[in-house]
């Protein structure tokens, strides 16, 4: 079943149930749930990774994703807290990704349902042999903005003011989290093409050899050249960062 010994990585995001309240009661509750994290220890393979209301919990095997999550439980339920089992997910990373795995089940007999991709923060994790990061979406909400953008002013404004536009409010939707996600040539590729496109249909050319020169002319950075800058960049802030689990 999904205990192998091969090396793996078994995440699961849990979503809590909360109420709305004002911005006092939404900070001691950053406060208590922050004590969550103090019931595991990374020299166990146990992980747990906090931000609002989303979990992530990162273990070796599903046995341990089992026993981490009674933890959570009860250290939620001391403070009159519970996880949204519809809304929470699993997806397993390794060599064994393919197998079929037990499923982790909640103190309330609900079953957390395994799933080919995750969404944390706004990144997709897909089910793979490596860590992997699925940017289909992104694509997607890139090219419904910049349609919209182009749309809109794409035949009225100059190719300059459409391209700034394009670029402070439709390329953050393709860079978002691509940092900390490995990325492929071909990932590489796939986002250049996006902002290739976009230069076909502004310039009304099928050339690539003339979009080439537009990009130079205008002195427009592809995605690719963006995400090396952003990784040297994020990279540092993680050399100096005293974080432990930044360390590991």
């Amino acid at each position: 079943m999904g205990n192998g010994t091969q090396c793996c990585l078994i995440c699961l995001v849990l979503i809590l149930v909360l109420g709305k309240g004002p911005f006092c009661l939404l900070f001691l509750f950053a406060i208590y749930v922050d004590d969550l994290a103090k019931s595991c220890s990374p020299f166990d393979g146990l992980y747990i990774v906090l931000y609002a209301d989303d979990i992530l919990l990162l273990t070796s095997s599903v046995c341990q994703l089992q026993r981490l999550l009674i933890i959570c439980e009860q250290k939620l339920a001391a403070i009159d807290m519970i996880v949204n089992s519809s809304k929470s997910c699993c997806v397993r990373i390794g060599p064994r990704s393919n197998a079929d795995c037990t499923p982790v089940c909640m103190s309330s007999g609900d079953n957390i349902m395994w799933v080919d991709e995750l969404r944390y923060l706004g990144v997709y994790i897909v089910r793979s042999r490596v860590f992997k990061c699925s940017h289909d979406k992104a694509k997607k909400s890139f090219y419904r903005a910049a349609n919209s953008v182009f749309g809109k002013i794409g035949r009225i404004a100059s190719e300059e003011v459409t391209l700034q536009i394009m670029d402070s409010k439709c390329i953050p939707m393709l860079l978002y989290g691509l940092e900390a996600c490995p990325l492929s040539k071909s990932d590489r590729s796939s986002l250049d093409f996006s902002i290739d496109r976009f230069f076909m249909k502004l310039f009304q050319t099928s050339s690539m050899n003339i979009v080439r020169l537009c990009q130079s002319f205008l002195n427009f950075e592809l995605q690719s050249l963006r995400w090396e800058k952003r990784v040297a960049k994020f990279e540092q802030k993680l050399l100096n960062s005293q974080n432990l689990f930044c360390k590991l």
